[in-house]
């Protein structure tokens, strides 16, 4: 069952990126919450992207929050990333751009 708080923030804060980094060359998932398309590059149509991050709602929001760095989830292995684009290092965390 998804918890409707963490919903809210990881529904929310993915929007913030999308809106941050609009296209569609990178599909963020955060499960069993959402998942999102977002950044500059070929655009994704069908399939499997070539550029796909996913990662569990605690570690979204801790990126989000700043509580996290990206090298360091990515070295602890709680980020899968695939693609020559899936880096969302520069543009996290999100805590200072999202609105309340």
């Amino acid at each position: 069952m998804r918890d409707p708080i963490i919903l809210e923030q990881v529904k929310t804060s993915l929007a913030e990126l999308v809106r941050l980094s609009p296209g569609r060359a990178i599909e963020v998932r955060i499960p069993p919450y959402a998942a999102v398309q977002c950044g500059e590059g070929p655009t994704h149509t069908r399939g499997t992207p070539a550029n796909v991050i996913e990662m569990d709602a605690d570690t979204w929001l801790a990126l989000v929050h700043g509580e996290k760095k990206w090298a360091d989830a990515l070295g602890e292995g709680l980020i899968n990333a695939s693609g020559a684009r899936a880096d969302l290092s520069a543009l996290l965390p999100l805590q200072n751009r999202i609105s309340s």
